[in-house]
């Protein structure tokens, strides 16, 4: 006999902020699942509910509270042992009332960079990471031979607002010159507030003082996370497999594509959105889509559960 399908459920979720720039959390209740985690405050919209119309009704009943719902921020799929939902994250603008506990739920004002303090289910927790973190990953091309072309289009992303970066290493890495082009530009990330990782090389990382962006085939070989707390780590992930390899390795965010066919991988396989929505759903990782995306799918990938795009073309600018 198959089994039965399991519930899908649609949750709509409220960041809402005050005046402080504080986001609202609140715990969930003795006897229900995941009780104790905290969470977004919203709830289960019902059927011929639309998104807007659950999150007032369910912010009203919990929080006593009446909003004025705005811009989406990120949809999350999710499975769970029972259920699979996806969490339907909206921004508050405005509201009329003071928020309190009506259900005998406590809630908590929370600082932004203190909100990874809280421990939350696995659908919240790409939520915080695109409350904080960038949307866009650069991944860096090949250098040129003396690195210098390839530093100035560099400074150029980080003078236009790249704020997370991947030093992809020449092929084989056989470049005699690579460490010492890292180490400038790991100096010009740090100079613009801009975290960087090194593709491959724990080594080097290290050294450094800088992340590292595992490949796919590292993961399966690493007994427990290669940097320590504060040292970002990444990963390439292409399947289910990999996904959990890096999670359950501790890292910080994975890549997951190639969700458009590229230039570069022309007639590679391809997972389409729809494919990199049902791979979201096995862990609660932040994850970046990549393959043949430019910045304006973000607003798209961020309703397929992505933390934004990660690009080489697309981010990189090219020199005057």
């Amino acid at each position: 006999m198959p089994p039965s399908p399991q519930r899908f459920i649609h949750v709509v979720a409220a960041v809402i902020t005050d005046v402080r720039g504080r986001v609202l959390l609140a715990r969930r209740t003795d006897g229900r699942d995941l009780a104790g985690l905290w969470e977004f405050p919203g709830g289960k919209r019902e059927p011929g509910e639309s998104p807007e119309a659950a999150l007032v009704r369910e912010l009203q009943e919990e929080l006593g509270i009446t909003v004025q719902v705005g811009a989406p921020l990120i949809n999350v799929p999710q499975q769970y042992p029972d259920k699979r939902l996806v969490l339907d994250v909206r921004r508050v603008t405005a509201w009329q009332g003071t928020p309190r506990g009506v259900e005998g739920q406590a809630l908590a004002w929370v600082a932004p960079g203190k909100l990874v303090r809280y421990p939350m289910p696995p659908a919240d927790r790409p939520v915080v990471a695109a409350l904080l973190q960038p949307d866009r990953y650069l991944v860096t091309p090949e250098p040129d031979e003396d690195g210098k072309a390839w530093l100035a289009s560099l400074s150029r992303a980080l003078a236009a607002g790249i704020r997370r970066v991947q030093l992809r290493a020449p092929a084989g890495q056989s470049q005699a010159g690579w460490p010492g082009l890292v180490t400038q530009a790991a100096a010009l990330c740090r100079k613009a507030k801009a975290e960087v990782l090194v593709n491959g090389d724990i080594v080097l990382a290290r050294e450094l003082g800088i992340g590292v962006h595992l490949r796919a085939s590292q993961l399966a070989g690493l007994p427990a996370r290669p940097l320590p707390e504060g040292l970002p780590v990444a990963a390439s992930c292409h399947g289910v497999a990999e996904l959990q390899l890096a999670q359950a390795l501790g890292c910080d965010f994975a890549v997951l594509g190639s969700v458009l066919p590229t230039a570069t991988h022309a007639g590679g396989a391809v997972l389409g959105w729809e494919g990199f929505a049902a791979l979201r759903e096995s862990v609660s990782l932040p994850l970046y889509a990549i393959g043949g995306l430019a910045p304006s799918a973000i607003p798209h990938a961020r309703q397929q559960g992505a933390q934004g795009i990660a690009a080489i073309r697309a981010l990189w600018p090219s020199l005057p």
